[in-house]
């Protein structure tokens, strides 16, 4: 693959090991302000709260986010940074679920269209409609007439939507429309609308930033290994905090394990034996990011394999294009889950016969990802025919006061979550101890409200406006709404206090110095890898943010007190983290 060589700066000291994540752990070298921060969290925390919500992807961040808004008291821990783990490696799609209709599951078609357009009108700043293009093809296993029929269904499911209805088009017709598509058995096809979250991990943390407004404490690399017990009831949690080693507890007397493809692995490290029976039964999904090829279309295809019959795509992103993704049981380290050659040599295979001119080579693939689904556990099912509907399992009467949620994805962690807290609040009587006052059956307000970067009304129009005002070069500019939405302001402002922070640190994307303060300073950022991956986002560059480490890295040391050893070693920690992206096998 062309991708950049990770291992060009010196490993990082035994004394202080990088974990897979790009933490290393640093008590002396940890800045003044960040310890601060960090004990303010904990002294809340040690008062006791009504929920502690372990995982901070994209569903846990959504219950705490609801949880708050309701009033209660809330804790999100998470043993990484938030949306690191699957949330960060997904198709980056928000979707309706045009295959849940060949499993007959309507009611969570319809709760996915309702949730996309939720977040279409909540984040429009990283949610975007996205025209989808499905080729109907002879000798495929859904035939023409299924398709169609499909795809009036998905019409009238979404009778709310303000994305255009689906178009039919015969076969001169579509390729007219894709050129680069094979001629060869094509009878038509349709095109539809979806969306697409570029930036998936700026919602997840735009989602905890909502929770933190409504009195959530977010503490992240913090990793919860015992759940508290009284009897067979929950009274808190003990975790591990991994930036010193120390530990804490916290008192709750009601904990969702949101962990994702980690439930078990919480349950067992935290329950031992009462962990029971198998829950999570994960699947593999590799996705590869190329160039632009020929034939490659403007619009996404969404098609069938012709070795399996298993939906792909091949989707614009960034200026680039995901293809993918592969479905295949995974039973190995979560943490360390990457592609191999054998489903590298699939997708390639599959995207180069629906469009024959791509000729695309493993040469072509300039970096990878892989992320485990956390889908219930069903050893019978081909991977395919496992539900993606969400369970929320409760632990009673084994253990009162746990749940542990299933499934979900990107598109309906809002629902999930609503409904997570109206269970919570529909089992809690008798009245467990350690309860606050303000805990209320109020109704979720989460379906009315919308996400910190999405301030303004008209997104276009403060485009423009913040364009023409910051004083910033139009590059830079862009890059920050596209990136924060209406905060692009509050980043701006920072460049407009200290001219120093409007110097650019990576040309490809036109980042400025102030994005690397205000991640620190705004967004729970604790690792050069939280800011370069999940915070400024240019490790989803092709060259991963390499070229920026050292720039970023001064203005850390310049602007956040982080000391020179502390920088080498969170450059040294990144540069561990990315291999996963950087080899295949």
């Amino acid at each position: 693959m062309n991708q950049p060589d990770p291992t060009t700066s010196a490993a990082p000291s035994s004394a202080y090991p990088s974990a897979p994540d790009g933490l290393t752990r640093d008590t002396a070298g940890t800045p003044e302000a960040l310890r601060r921060r960090r004990a303010e969290a904990l002294g809340r925390l040690a008062r006791g709260v009504d929920l502690v919500v372990i995982g901070a992807g994209v569903n846990g961040v959504g219950i705490a986010w609801d949880a708050a808004a309701r009033g209660l008291r809330v804790a999100l821990l998470d043993k990484g940074d938030v949306g690191s783990g699957t949330s960060s490696w997904s198709s980056r799609m928000v979707h309706g679920g045009l295959k849940y209709l060949e499993q007959k599951d309507v009611r969570l078609v319809r709760e996915s269209l309702r949730e996309r357009e939720w977040l279409l009108q909540a984040a429009p700043h990283l949610v975007k409609p996205l025209r989808f293009v499905l080729p109907f093809y002879r000798g495929n296993a859904h035939g023409k007439a299924i398709l169609r029929l499909g795809m009036v269904a998905y019409d009238v499911l979404s009778f709310d939507k303000t994305v255009d209805h689906h178009r039919v088009y015969s076969k001169e017709q579509l390729l007219r429309l894709c050129p680069g598509l094979s001629p060869e058995g094509l009878q038509g096809g349709a095109a539809y609308y979806d969306a697409q979250v570029e930036f998936a991990e700026r919602m997840v943390l735009e989602t905890a930033i909502a929770a933190t407004a409504e009195g959530a404490t977010v503490l992240t690399y913090a990793q919860v290994d015992e759940i508290l017990l009284s009897g067979d009831r929950v009274r808190g949690v003990g975790f591990t905090d991994r930036l010193t080693g120390e530990r804490h507890e916290i008192a709750a007397p009601v904990v969702v394990n949101a962990s994702g493809p980690w439930v078990d692995q919480t349950l067992a490290a935290a329950l031992g034996e009462r962990a029971g029976v198998r829950r999570m039964g994960g699947t593999k999904g590799s996705h590869y990011v190329v160039d632009p090829f020929p034939g490659a279309p403007d619009q996404a295809f969404y098609y069938e394999a012709h070795r399996d019959g298993r939906p792909l795509m091949v989707i614009p992103w960034l200026g680039r294009y995901l293809i993918g993704s592969t479905d295949l049981r995974f039973d190995g380290d979560l943490d360390s889950a990457r592609s191999d050659e054998e489903e590298l040599a699939y997708i390639l295979e599959e995207t180069n016969r629906i469009i024959p001119s791509a000729r695309l080579t493993p040469a072509d693939v300039r970096y990878s990802y892989c992320g485990v689904r956390p889908l219930p556990y069903d050893a019978d099912k081909p991977e395919g025919d496992i539900s993606r509907r969400h369970l929320l399992v409760d632990h009673a009467p084994d253990v009162i006061g746990l749940i542990s949620v299933i499934g979900g994805k990107l598109t309906t962690f809002r629902g999930l979550a609503e409904e997570a807290v109206d269970e919570i609040m529909a089992r809690r009587s008798p009245r467990p101890p350690r309860l606050s006052r303000r805990w209320t059956r109020r109704r979720s307000a989460t379906a009315r409200m919308r996400l910190p970067g999405a301030r303004a009304l008209d997104l276009d129009a403060f485009a423009r406006e913040f364009t023409a005002s910051s004083g910033l070069p139009a590059a830079s500019a862009a890059r920050l709404v596209r990136v924060y939405g209406t905060r692009a302001a509050d980043v701006a402002a920072l460049a407009a206090a200290d001219p120093r922070l409007a110097e650019v640190v990576d040309e490809a994307t036109g980042t400025i110095a102030a994005q690397v303060v205000f991640a620190v300073r705004e967004e729970f950022a604790t690792t050069i890898a939280d800011v370069v991956a999940r915070r400024t986002m240019i490790g989803l560059e092709p060259d991963l943010g390499v070229p920026a480490l050292e720039r970023i890295g001064a203005v850390l040391a310049e602007h956040c007190g982080w000391d020179a050893e502390r920088v080498e070693r969170d450059i040294a920690g990144y540069r561990t983290y990315i291999h996963r992206l950087s080899e295949i096998g």
